[in-house]
C-alpha cells in the first residue's frame, strides 16, 4: 500500500482522495468528537509492558523522577536499565557550579529589587515593554517618492490596571506533590518479655480518694507509687563488709585446722612414746624370763659411743665405717622386730577368735555361720574371710568389666558365642569322658601299638578314642568297601506315597475303586471293613 493521508495538512483546501481506500475526514467533517473524561488511557512502555504508574506521573513536570516501580528500590550500581553516566552520578565541576550560582543570584536580585522599588513612592515603575524603531520600506512603490521608506516607532500598548480581565482562567486541581521516599523497614517481630514489661503502664490509683470503695491489691497500689521506676543504689561498703567477713571466716578455719593438725601430731607422738615404752618393758620381761642378758638399747649404745669416742685406737675412717655398719644392723633388727610384733598380734587375734568360737553355744554358732554365708564378697574380703582360689579365672571378677558382663545378653549378630565358658574347664571330668580306651594299665608298649610304626598305623586306623570296630554292626555295613574319598549318598528309589503306582495304573487303563463291580453296595463294603 502506498501513501495515505495522516493529518489535515495533507488535504489542504480540497476533499478526500478517492484512490486511497482508508477512512478520511477532510476538514474534520464526519469525524466524531471524542468525549472528554477523567479516565486515563492505558499506556505501555517501550518493551510492551503496561504502565500502571501513569497516574503517578499525571500533572508532573517533564523530567521529574517519580519513584513508583520496584526497580526504584534497586541501588543504581546494580541497575541494568541505566547508562553508564546515569549510574556513575558524577558531581558537576567547579565551572558549572559557579555559572549556576551566578544565574540564581541574578534572578533573586531582580525579584528583590523590583519589590523594593515598587514600595517606594518616588520611583515610577518602568514600562514593561521597551521602545524600538524600525525602518519600513513598502513592497509596492507608487508615484509618490516621499513614501518609499518610513521609520516606525513600536511600543507596547499601555495596560489599564482597572480593566476587567479579558479571559476566564479555569482553575484545575493542583497536581499531586512529590511522592514520599521509600522507607525500608524491618519485618515485624514479636515483642520480648522485657519489652512488654517496659511498656506496661500501671493503673492510676490515688492514695487519698476511693469513691467506689474498691478493694485495691497492694501490688497495684505499689506499682502506681512509681518506686519501680527508680534505680536502686546499694552502698559499696556492704560488699566490703561481706568480703571482710568471708576473709575472717577463712582465716579462722585455717587456724582451727592448723591447731587440730598440731594436736593430732602431739597425740601421735605421745602414743608412739607410750607404745615404745611398753614394748621395751615387754622385751625386757621376755629376756629376763628366758635368761638372756638384756641387750643395750640404742640410746645407751649412742651414749657409750659418745663417751668412748676419744679412746678409739683405730683411725677416723675405721670408726665411721663401724658406726655405719652398726646403724644398718640396728635398722634391720628394728624392721624384723616390727614384722614379728605384727605376726604376734595376728596370731593372738586368731587364738582369741577360736576361743570365742569354742565357748559359744550351738545357736550362736549357727547364727554366725548364717551371717557369714549371707555376707557380700566385698564384706568377706574386708573382714579377711574370703579364701582366694588358685585358678586364674577366679582372679578377676567379671562384674568389673562392663563389656564382659553384657556378653551373655547383648551380643553382635555375627557372634557365635553360645557358651560363655567351657563345660568341663578346670576339672577332671573332660579327661574321664574323653579317656582313650585301651590297655593303658598294661604298659605303653601294648597301649600304643608297641611303639612300632605298624602298630601306630593300626591304632590310627581305628576310632579316634580307641573304641575299635563294633561287635554287632548295622545290616549291610560289612559288604560295603572302605571309603577313600568324600561321603557318597545313595538316592532313595522307594515309592513312599504310591505316585508311581498310581501313574502306572492310569497308563494301563485299569478300573478305579468306584468302578469295580465286585464288592456289592457301599454299605456292604463298610460293614466288611468293620468286621475286619
Amino acid at each position: 500500500m502506498g501513501w495515505k493521508p495522516t493529518s489535515q495538512d495533507d488535504f489542504g483546501d480540497g476533499g478526500s482522495f478517492p484512490e486511497c481506500h482508508v477512512a478520511q475526514y477532510p476538514l474534520g467533517m464526519g469525524k466524531k468528537k471524542a468525549s472528554s473524561g477523567n479516565t486515563l488511557a492505558l499506556q505501555v512502555d517501550s518493551e510492551g509492558n503496561v504502565r500502571y504508574d501513569a497516574i503517578a506521573h499525571q500533572g508532573q513536570r517533564a523530567g521529574k523522577i517519580v519513584q513508583s516501580q520496584f526497580k526504584d528500590l534497586v541501588p543504581l550500581a546494580h541497575r541494568k536499565d541505566l547508562t553508564e553516566e546515569q549510574r556513575s552520578m558524577e558531581r558537576p565541576d567547579e565551572d558549572a557550579v559557579q555559572a549556576t550560582t551566578e544565574r540564581t543570584k541574578a534572578a533573586l536580585e531582580k525579584l528583590v529589587n523590583g519589590k523594593i522599588k515598587a514600595a517606594q513612592p518616588k520611583n515610577v515603575p518602568e514600562a514593561q515593554g521597551k521602545t524600538s524603531f524600525v525602518r519600513y520600506t513598502p513592497g509596492q512603490q507608487g508615484n509618490d517618492g516621499a513614501l518609499k521608506q518610513r521609520i516606525i516607532k513600536m511600543t507596547e500598548v499601555a495596560e489599564d490596571p482597572l480593566e476587567p480581565p479579558r479571559f476566564k482562567h479555569k482553575k484545575i486541581p493542583r497536581g499531586p506533590p512529590s511522592p514520599p521516599p521509600p522507607v525500608l523497614r524491618s519485618p515485624p517481630r514479636k515483642a520480648t518479655a522485657a519489652e512488654q514489661k517496659e511498656w506496661m503502664i500501671p493503673p492510676c490509683i490515688s492514695n487519698w480518694k476511693n469513691n467506689k470503695g474498691f478493694t485495691i491489691p497492694l501490688d497495684k497500689r505499689l506499682a502506681a507509687d512509681g518506686r519501680g521506676l527508680q534505680d536502686v543504689h546499694i552502698n559499696d561498703k556492704f560488699a566490703k563488709i561481706s568480703e571482710a567477713l568471708y576473709t575472717a571466716d577463712r582465716l579462722a578455719r585455717e587456724e582451727v585446722r592448723q591447731r587440730a593438725l598440731m594436736q593430732q601430731k602431739l597425740a601421735q607422738k605421745e602414743k608412739e612414746a607410750k607404745e615404745e615404752n611398753l614394748r621395751m618393758l615387754a622385751q625386757r620381761a621376755r629376756e629376763e624370763r628366758s635368761g638372756i642378758a638384756p641387750k643395750p638399747s640404742a640410746s645407751s649404745q649412742a651414749a657409750m659411743k659418745s663417751s668412748l669416742a676419744a679412746y678409739g685406737s683405730g683411725s677416723e675412717s675405721g670408726s665411721d665405717a663401724e658406726s655405719e655398719s652398726e646403724a644398718e644392723d640396728s635398722a634391720e633388727d628394728e624392721e624384723a622386730r616390727k614384722i614379728r610384733d605384727q605376726m604376734r598380734v595376728e596370731k593372738r587375734r586368731e587364738r582369741e577368735r577360736e576361743m570365742r568360737m569354742n565357748n559359744m553355744g550351738q545357736e550362736q554358732r549357727a547364727k554366725m555361720l548364717a551371717r557369714q554365708q549371707n555376707r557380700d564378697i566385698s564384706e568377706k574380703i574386708a573382714l579377711g574371710l574370703a579364701k582366694p582360689t588358685l585358678s586364674k579365672e577366679s582372679m578377676l571378677d567379671s562384674r568389673l568389666f562392663n563389656q564382659e558382663s553384657l556378653s551373655s545378653s547383648f551380643a553382635d549378630d555375627d557372634a557365635y558365642n553360645l557358651y560363655d565358658r567351657p563345660l568341663f574347664h578346670g576339672s577332671t571330668a573332660a579327661a574321664a569322658i574323653y579317656k582313650a580306651r585301651g590297655n593303658i594299665g598294661e604298659g605303653n608298649d601294648d597301649s600304643f601299638g608297641g611303639g612300632t610304626e605298624e602298630g601306630i598305623g593300626k591304632a590310627l586306623d581305628n576310632d579316634r578314642f580307641g573304641i575299635g570296630r563294633p561287635q554287632v554292626g548295622f545290616e549291610g555295613a560289612k559288604e560295603q568297601e572302605v571309603r577313600e574319598g568324600p561321603v557318597q549318598f545313595e538316592k532313595d528309589t522307594s515309592d513312599v506315597f504310591g505316585l508311581n503306582q498310581f501313574l502306572d495304573e492310569a497308563k494301563t487303563g485299569k478300573k478305579r475303586g468306584l468302578d469295580q463291580e465286585v464288592g456289592g453296595s457301599r454299605k456292604r463294603q463298610q460293614l466288611d471293613k468293620a468286621d475286619e
